[in-house]
C-alpha cells in the first residue's frame, strides 16, 4: 500500500490536485465497473477501445478520489476532493508503479512465456511447490500488458516466491512486460502457431519471446525450441532428446493411463511415472520437473508430487445448477487476486438476485492479519447472501457483513450435509484450492447431462465485441443480435457479459425471447423483430420495444396502447428497400407520417432497413442503392415528424465493408460469434466449440455394415468409433456418408453410414483413439457448413437445447 504522494513520485506524474497525498491506493483500478474498495482505489484512463477518461465520473460516483489522467477531463475540474495525477501515458503509469511494487519483493520470480501451456505449467508447479512453500501465482491468464502489472501488484512479504506468466500477440510487446516481472528464473514453455500472423516469421516471434529472460539469472526451455546459440550470455537448463541437455528424454512408454519416461541427470538414470499420456502434458511435466531439480528438489520428492498432478480446467465456467441456479465453478486454485476476479464475473450475473460463494481457505490467512482484513473488505464489498467457508474457523469471518455463513471444516463434511442446504434460484461461486477437491462440490450442484458439451468462450466473445468496435466511431451506437437463443450460444448468459460490456441495444426476434431476458435481469433496452397482436401485453410489462413493419400492426399497437392509457411507447419502423421480408415500402413513408403525427402513443426511436448482400462485393451496386433508399426516407421521415430518431443500417458485413453507412448505430450479429463471413477480420476468435466424446471402439471386417438402412458399407478392415450426437442434438442428417469430418487427437476423420438420432459412427482406422476421448463436431464451422451446402448460422442455431452449454470466462 502506498500514499497517492508516493505514487505520484513512482510514476512521475504532474499533480494537478493533491488535497489528500496521505490517501492509502491498495487496489489498482482501471474499469469503472470493478470497483470493490473506492476509498483505496487510483483509477487509471487508460487508451484503448474505449476511453478511460469517459469513465472518470461513473467511478468517482462509485467514491474513487484519486485518479492518473493523460489529458483534461473537465468533470473533475470543481471537484475539490479528488487527487488527479496528469501523465504522457496512463498504462505506462500503471507498468511503472507495478515495476516498483515489484523490486520492493527479493524472494524468487519466476516467469513463464510461450505460445501455449504457460497457466497449466504456471498451476502445477504451484500445486508442486506449495507443499511446503507459500507461491504466489498471477491470477487465472492475466498475461498482457494490463494483466501483469495487476498481478505485480498482488504480490505481499509473506510468499517465499512467485510465479508471473507474460503473454505477448505482436512485436515489441514483451519488453514493457520484462521490465515490470524481471524474472530471476525464466521458463519457456514451447513454441507454436498462436498469434503467428502478426510476426514475419517463427524466429521473430521467438526472439520477441526471449527479450523476458534477458535479466534472468536462468533459462529453463527444451532445446527443441530454445538452442543455447540463441541466448546469449544467458545460463540456459536445456532438457530433451539430446545428449547435451541438462535433462535428457531418453525413453517413454504409454502403461495404461500412465507415461513411463527414463530421463537422464546429472549422470544418472531415474525413470518418472507421469499421470499423462497426450505429448502437450508430457511436456508441461518436464518442464515443471526441470524448474523443481533447479529449485533443488531431488527426483524422488519430485516423482511424489507429480502423483498429484490431475488435468485441470485452467478457466472461470459457468454452469447449469440444480434447483433452477447457476454455478460458477473456479475450483482449481484460491488466492485474493483470482478471487477479486471471480467475484466480478458473479456480479456481472443478473438472472437470480440471491448470490453466493462456497470459498475455502487459502494459503497464508492464518499469520496474516492484513491479510484476514483485505479478504474480509473484499467479501463485504459484494452483497452476498450466503457464505459457506471450508477450512479453518477464523474469528474474521463471523464479523462479515453476510446474512448467512455456514462453516466446515473439511470438504468432506461440507458434502454430508450439502443436501440439508437449501440451493434454489442463486447464482453460487464456488472458489477454492485444489487441495480442498471442490470439483466434488460442482459436480453434486450442477445438472448432469450426456457427455456432448458446446463450450463457449466468453473472453472470445468480449474479444469480438471490442474488434467491431474499434471499426465504427465513438459516438456510433452498438446493437447486438441474441435472437435465436444468441445463435445457440445462450440466452442470459450472453446477454449478462453484452450488459456488463455496456452495449447500447439488445435485439431478439420473438416477444418470449425478451421476456426471458428480462426475467434473468437484463435491463438494456430490447427491440423485438417480429411481435404480433397476441404479443402487445407482453411487450408493455417488460418493456419491450417492438419492430414495426406494416401499416395494419401499426395501427393495431397504437388502438391497444390507447386502451391502455399509454403515451409516447418507443416503436422501431422497419423499411423494406430490397429484402422484401418485412417492412415499409419508401412510398409508403408519407402516408406513415401522417398516421403518426395524428397520434401520441408511440414515437419512433428508431428507423432501419436491412442490406441484402453487404458482404458479396458482386452486389455492391445494388447495396448503394438500398443505402441511397434508405437515406432519402429517412430525411423525409425526420422531415415530417420533427424530431430525430435513430438510424441504422449496417449489419455485420456492413460495419466491415461499408463506414459510410454506420450512420447513429450499428447491428453486430453473426461476427460476434466469431464467424467472419467476409474473411477481413484476422483477430476475430471462435467463440463455440462443439465437443463429444467416444463411447466405444468396434474392429469390423472388410465388407460389414455401419448403420441404418446398411449404408455404410466397409472396403477395408476397420476401427469404428459410436460418439455421443446425433441428429436431435443438431448434427445434422446430410452429414452421413462420410460427408461430415470430426477432429480426434489432431486428426479429422470422416462419418459412416447414417446420422443417428442420438449418435453416429466414425471411421477412426488411421490413427490412435481410445473410449472416452474427446471429439470435435466442427472443428472448422465454415468447411462444414459448406459440406453441406449451408451457412454457418444453420449450424450454431440448430444445436439442441438438450446440448449442455458451458460458459468459461480465462
Amino acid at each position: 500500500m502506498y500514499s497517492i504522494g508516493k505514487v505520484n513520485e513512482i510514476v512521475g506524474g504532474m499533480a494537478i490536485r493533491i488535497p489528500n497525498s496521505d490517501q492509502q491506493i491498495s487496489e489498482l483500478v482501471y474499469d469503472s465497473r470493478k470497483i470493490s474498495l473506492p476509498e483505496e482505489s487510483l483509477f487509471f484512463a487508460l487508451s484503448a477501445t474505449r476511453d478511460g477518461h469517459e469513465f472518470i465520473a461513473d467511478a468517482y460516483n462509485q467514491g474513487i478520489r484519486s485518479f492518473i489522467i493523460s489529458k483534461d477531463v473537465p468533470f473533475l475540474m470543481d471537484k475539490t476532493d479528488v487527487n488527479v495525477l496528469k501523465i504522457h501515458d496512463t498504462l505506462k503509469a500503471l507498468q511503472d508503479l507495478a515495476a516498483y511494487h515489484r523490486k520492493q519483493f527479493h524472494f524468487p520470480i519466476i516467469g513463464i512465456t510461450g505460445s501455449n501451456g504457460k497457466s497449466i505449467v504456471k498451476a502445477w508447479l504451484t500445486q508442486m511447490l506449495s507443499i511446503d512453500k507459500k507461491v504466489y501465482q498471477s491470477p487465472k491468464s492475466y498475461n498482457s500488458q494490463i494483466g501483469v502489472a495487476l498481478s505485480l501488484w498482488n504480490l505481499q512479504g509473506h510468499y517465499d516466491l512467485a510465479i508471473i506468466e507474460a503473454g505477448i500477440s505482436e512485436p515489441g510487446e514483451m519488453d514493457a512486460l520484462a521490465a515490470m516481472i524481471k524474472p530471476d528464473i525464466g521458463v519457456f514453455t514451447n513454441l507454436g502457431i498462436a498469434h503467428a500472423q502478426h510476426f514475419k516469421s517463427k524466429e521473430e516471434k521467438l526472439a520477441e519471446k526471449l527479450k523476458l529472460f534477458k535479466q534472468s539469472n536462468l533459462l529453463i526451455a527444451g532445446s527443441f525450441y530454445v538452442a543455447k546459440e540463441m541466448v546469449e550470455n544467458k545460463p540456459l537448463f536445456s532438457w530433451g532428446y539430446l545428449e547435451q541437455d541438462d535433462l535428457q528424454l531418453l525413453e517413454q512408454q504409454q502403461v495404461g493411463q500412465e507415461t513411463q519416461l527414463d530421463i537422464q541427470y546429472k549422470g544418472s538414470i531415474h525413470q518418472l511415472k507421469i499421470p499423462f499420456t497426450d505429448k502437450a502434458s508430457i511436456e508441461n511435466v518436464v518442464s515443471c520437473v526441470a524448474i523443481m531439480l533447479n529449485l533443488q528438489y531431488d527426483i524422488a520428492n519430485i516423482q511424489k508430487r507429480i502423483y498429484g498432478l490431475k488435468p485441470l480446467e485452467m478457466r472461470l465456467q459457468l454452469k447449469k445448477g440444480i434447483n433452477n441456479s447457476s454455478i460458477i465453478d473456479d475450483s482449481y486454485s484460491n488466492d485474493l487476486a483470482s478471487l477479486k476476479i471471480s467475484l466480478d464475473f458473479l456480479q456481472q450475473q443478473n438472472q437470480y438476485q440471491k448470490k453466493s460463494i462456497i470459498l475455502s481457505e487459502m494459503d497464508g490467512l492464518e499469520e496474516n492479519e492484513k491479510f484476514q482484513k483485505k479478504l474480509s473488505e473484499i467479501l463485504n464489498g459484494q452483497s452476498l447472501k450466503r457464505l459457506i467457508w471450508v477450512g479453518k474457523d477464523y474469528d474474521f469471518l463471523s464479523a462479515l457483513h453476510i446474512p448467512e455463513k455456514l462453516f466446515y471444516p473439511t470438504t468432506a463434511s461440507l458434502l454430508e450435509d450439502l443436501h440439508t442446504i437449501s440451493i434454489e434460484k442463486e447464482s453460487v461461486l464456488i472458489k477454492g484450492a485444489r487441495i480442498f477437491q471442490f470439483e466434488k462440490v460442482v459436480e453434486r450442484l450442477t445438472l448432469r447431462s450426456h457427455g456432448t458439451v458446446l463450450d463457449i468462450n466468453l473472453n472470445a466473445l468480449t474479444n469480438n465485441l471490442m474488434v467491431y468496435r474499434s471499426l465504427i466511431p465513438p459516438q456510433v451506437k452498438l446493437m447486438t443480435m441474441v435472437k435465436a437463443f444468441s445463435y445457440g450460444s445462450g440466452s442470459f448468459e450472453v446477454a449478462n457479459l453484452l450488459q456488463f460490456a455496456k452495449v447500447d441495444y439488445l435485439t431478439v426476434a420473438f416477444a418470449d425471447e425478451g421476456v426471458e431476458l428480462r426475467s434473468a435481469g437484463i435491463t438494456l433496452p430490447i427491440m423485438v423483430l417480429s411481435p404480433d397482436a397476441d404479443t402487445f401485453s407482453a411487450l408493455i410489462k417488460h418493456d419491450l420495444e417492438p419492430e414495426v413493419y406494416s401499416m395494419s400492426f401499426l395501427n393495431d399497437f397504437i388502438a391497444f396502447l390507447k386502451d391502455q392509457h399509454i403515451k409516447s411507447y418507443k416503436i422501431h419502423l422497419k423499411l423494406d428497400t430490397g429484402m422484401h421480408r418485412l417492412g415499409f415500402f419508401p412510398e409508403e413513408i408519407p402516408v406513415v407520417i401522417d398516421r403518426l403525427k395524428s397520434q401520441d402513443q408511440v414515437v419512433v426511436q428508431s428507423f432501419f432497413t436491412h442490406l441484402v448482400a453487404s458482404g458479396d462485393p458482386k452486389q455492391d451496386e445494388f447495396t448503394q442503392y438500398q443505402i441511397d433508399t434508405y437515406s432519402q426516407s429517412a430525411k423525409l421521415l425526420e422531415d415530417g415528424l420533427g424530431y430525430n430518431f435513430i438510424r441504422h443500417v449496417a449489419n455485420t458485413s456492413g460495419i466491415v465493408r461499408w463506414p459510410d453507412a454506420h450512420f447513429d448505430m450499428v447491428r453486430l450479429g453473426i461476427g460476434l460469434y466469431g464467424v467472419d463471413m467476409d474473411r477481413k477480420l484476422e483477430n476475430l476468435e471462435q467463440v463455440s466449440t462443439l465437443r463429444t466424446t467416444v463411447t466405444q471402439l468396434k474392429d469390423l471386417k472388410a465388407g460389414e455394415t455401419v448403420g441404418y438402412d446398411r449404408k455404410g458399407v466397409l472396403h477395408r478392415d476397420s476401427k469404428i468409433a459410436t460418439v455421443k450426437i446425433g441428429y436431435a442434438d443438431g448434427y445434422n442428417r446430410r452429414f452421413g456418408q462420410s460427408v461430415g469430418k470430426m477432429q480426434i487427437n489432431g486428426k479429422l476423420v470422416p462419418t459412416v453410414g447414417s446420422i443417428c438420432m442420438d449418435m453416429c459412427m466414425l471411421d477412426v482406422t488411421d490413427i490412435d483413439v481410445k473410449e472416452g476421448d474427446e471429439v470435435l463436431v466442427f472443428p472448422d464451422l465454415m468447411q462444414a457448413s459448406k459440406d453441406i451446402g449451408t451457412i454457418p448460422y444453420e449450424l450454431l442455431v440448430n444445436i439442441s437445447g438438450r446440448v449442455k452449454r458451458v460458459y468459461y470466462y480465462e
